[in-house]
């Protein structure tokens, strides 16, 4: 298993931890198989197999990139601790992350890990055999 941290900005530390987003409690992790993320409250798991392909992306408006987000364009759920860079997760079939159940689905997942080149390689080496 390899676990990223996500990038705090501290201008954005109080806010975030007031909706229950902190360093202990807002993570990701690749294992053999799996993708989890935790971001506070919210969770999001899927199968290795179910990533469609990943990007590096940045930077982003604060007011669209921080917090827990939902994209009204495409459906695409932000775990935002920074406006800095991420990595952008695309995934075949959606998957649930800021509702229970199937009822709100997600198409792709934009996470503001601190170390984005190193999560798309996790995701490259989890994918070898």
């Amino acid at each position: 298993m390899t676990r990223f941290a996500f990038g705090f900005d501290p201008a954005w530390r109080i806010p975030l931890l007031v909706v229950g987003v902190s360093p202990g409690r807002a993570f990701v992790e690749v294992r053999e198989g799996d993708l989890s993320v935790r971001f506070g409250p919210w969770s999001l798991r899927t199968p290795l197999s179910n990533i469609a392909g990943t990007t590096v992306t940045g930077p982003y408006a604060p007011w669209k990139a921080i917090g827990p987000r939902l994209s009204l364009s495409d459906r695409g759920v932000t775990f935002g601790t920074n406006a800095r860079r991420g990595v952008c997760v695309r995934f075949h079939v959606p998957v649930p992350a800021l509702a229970p159940g199937r009822f709100l689905t997600h198409p792709a997942a934009t996470l503001t890990v601190s170390d984005p080149e190193g999560l798309v390689k996790a995701f490259g080496r989890s994918h070898e055999t």
